[in-house]
This record gives C-alpha cells, structure tokens and sequence, in this order.
C-alpha cells in the first residue's frame, strides 16, 4: 500500500507513523520525506506491505492519527489503478507515447477515453484500439456547453486523473477549479518563461539556448499552475523555429510521461504554488 500525507511540521511525525504501522503487522518496504523549513510543512510518502493487516481497520485507526497532526493523507492499495482520461488536439505525439507507454505496461493506469477538438482521422497513426473516443468540437461560441459535455464525461467515467497530452485549449476557471490537482498539462516551455501561445516561436526570438517542456498541474491562471516535472535540450542560432518544434516534441513526450508515471504512483504531493516529487 501507499500512504502519502502532508500536516504542520512537528516532532513525532515519523516515529508515530512507522509505530502505526509496526503495530498492525506491516512492514515498510520505502519512506520518503521532506520538512519545508519556510512553509514549516512536513510531507512523507510510504510504501508498505499490509499483507497481514485489516485493510479497512486499517485505513479507519489512521484516521484518528492523522486528525492529532492535522494531515491531508491518502492511502491506497497498489494494486488500484488509478482512472485516466486522455485529451488532445491536433499534435498527436504526446497522446501517441502515452498510449504505448500504457500499452507495454509502463504507465499502470486504466484509460478511461480520449478527448479531441479535432476528428478520430486526426490520429490515424495512433493505435486507439479498444479505447472509446470522443469528438467535442469547440468554439468560443459554444464553449461552455462543450466543457459541460467533457464535465460529464468526466463524472460518468469516473475519471480520476485527466491529462492535457498537447490539447490547446484553454480550460475554463470553472472546469480548472472542479479539476484541481488532478489535471495535468504539458506545456512546449521551461516555465515560468514563455507563456502562452508558439513558446518555441517566442524562445527563438530571444536567441536563447536551450529549450525545454513543463509539466504543471492546471489551474484557472494560464501556464502558471504548480509545476511537476520539466526538461531542457541545448540548442544552437543554426536552428530554425521549425527545428526547435521538431526538438521539442521529444523533450514533451517524456517530461509528460515522468510526471503522469509520478502521479500514478502517488509521489506528487501539492505544496501551495509548488509540488514536492518524492522520485524513484
């Protein structure tokens, strides 16, 4: 099982949760944690084998501990997949990768659907077989009903997790609030710099040398949610925009992929404006 949590930094912490733990029969097989001296908030992330304990005992006896430090806590069987749903628009790169990703087992997650602004014959070189697509066009007429259809999609699926693997629409304030930390964008730039729309256009302008991709949890102010995972690739004046696109995908595909695989196994914890990323 995992067990994640995060409360006001005091003594105790760890020695009460490993006793916890002892005293019911579990083992702990990997701890992880991290004492932010300026917010004075404590976070730690564990796994451990309950084969020998009362699960639901289990998950009613931490209640109480957690109520005497004031946590945020999850605890979840890893067995449990978490349900994901897929959107995107006209690139298919990212939404290609996850796919295989998912596909060979990389990425334990169960694909709840894919999302497009644009037709299935958009992807016609993305293997969607067995996956339920959706078509929900969009305009800035029409906006509203439409983010009221994907609402909808998202609730009748049980979707837990949605991911924007390059879908270059804005999320409303609304829908990025009902999603709060559990959607996750791509952005083509090392935030916080170049914002907004063509980054890789704008970074090109400004002559600079490296380029990058930021994956950040969405929320209603545009490109500036909390950050998960980010890359960087050296670049020279010989290249053209065009070729900064080019670099750029595969540096989105995998920054994409480390932060969703992050999420799946329950090693982003939200702290404020910043996450902490307890990584393998």
């Amino acid at each position: 099982m995992i067990l994640t949590l995060s409360c006001p930094d005091q003594r105790g912490i760890v020695a009460k949760v490993s006793a916890f733990l002892f005293e019911r029969g579990c083992n702990i097989l990997d701890a992880q944690q991290f004492d932010d001296q300026e917010t004075g908030q404590f976070f730690m992330r564990v796994v451990f084998d309950a084969d020998g304990a009362d699960r639901e005992a289990l998950r009613g006896d931490f209640g109480a501990l957690a109520d005497g430090f004031k946590m945020k806590w999850t605890l979840r069987n890893r067995a449990d997949r978490y349900r994901v749903l897929l959107l995107a628009s006209k690139f298919d790169h990212c939404l290609a990768d996850l796919v295989y990703r998912w596909r060979i087992g990389e990425l334990p997650m169960d694909i709840t659907g894919v999302v497009s602004n644009h037709p299935a014959q958009t992807y016609a070189h993305v293997d969607l077989s067995g996956l339920d697509f959706h078509h929900l066009p969009v305009t800035k007429e029409t906006k509203f009903e439409q983010e009221a259809e994907l609402w909808k999609l998202i609730q009748e699926t049980k979707t837990d997790i949605v991911v924007l693997a390059r879908y270059m629409q804005v999320l409303s304030d609304g829908l990025s609030a009902k999603l709060q930390g559990r959607c996750i964008n791509i952005h083509h730039s090392f935030l916080p710099g170049f914002k907004g729309a063509k980054p890789y256009h704008q970074a090109h302008a400004r002559g600079v040398k490296l380029i990058g991709a930021s994956a950040h949890y969405v929320t209603g102010d545009l490109d500036e949610g909390p950050i998960i995972e980010q890359d960087v690739e050296r670049i020279s004046h010989r290249d053209t925009p065009e070729d900064l696109v080019r670099k750029g995908r595969d540096i989105e595909r995998r920054v994409l992929a480390r932060a969703l695989r992050y999420r799946l196994e329950d090693r982003v914890l939200l702290n404020g404006r910043k996450t902490v990323v307890f990584t393998d």
